[in-house]
């Protein structure tokens, strides 16, 4: 299977930003981890922190790839382009949040993307990204 891992803003200081709410390992070492953890499947993965930039990832990953993880960052919370953009393409997509969404402020307690996808994990941690690739393989 060829699942596609899409990480918005800020994703790219993991293991530097927040290790309390967000762990001490960097995306490079939760890529990895993955990638080991599902040898016998290809994962692509792209990081921006630009909204452009993930919606063309999106729409290009999501008419390539088997399935879909993302994680928007706060796009989540405001972007309609990105759900618009993972309502426009084939793949299935499951929305990953490492912390609890609706366990921090209120204004993170929607997620806008989230209602275009097929599943959204919050609050696992980095285990999170593991419970979505799995679920797309029992699928």
């Amino acid at each position: 299977m060829k699942i596609a891992i899409i990480n918005g803003p800020n994703l790219n200081m993991l293991g530097v930003r927040e290790p309390e709410l967000y762990g001490v390992d960097s995306l490079e070492e939760l890529l990895a981890t993955l990638r080991s953890e599902f040898s016998r499947n290809e994962i692509i993965d792209f990081q921006s922190n630009d909204e452009g930039s993930l919606i063309d990832a999106v729409q290009s990953l999501g008419m390539s790839c088997d399935a879909v993880i993302i994680n928007p960052g706060g796009y989540s919370h405001t972007s309609v382009a990105i759900r618009d953009a993972i309502t426009s393409i084939k793949a299935p997509v499951i929305e990953v949040h490492i912390s609890n969404i609706h366990s921090r402020e209120e204004f993170r307690h929607t997620t806008i993307t989230g209602g275009a996808c097929i599943a959204v994990i919050s609050g696992l941690g980095l285990r999170g990204y593991s419970v979505a690739v799995s679920h797309f393989l029992k699928s």
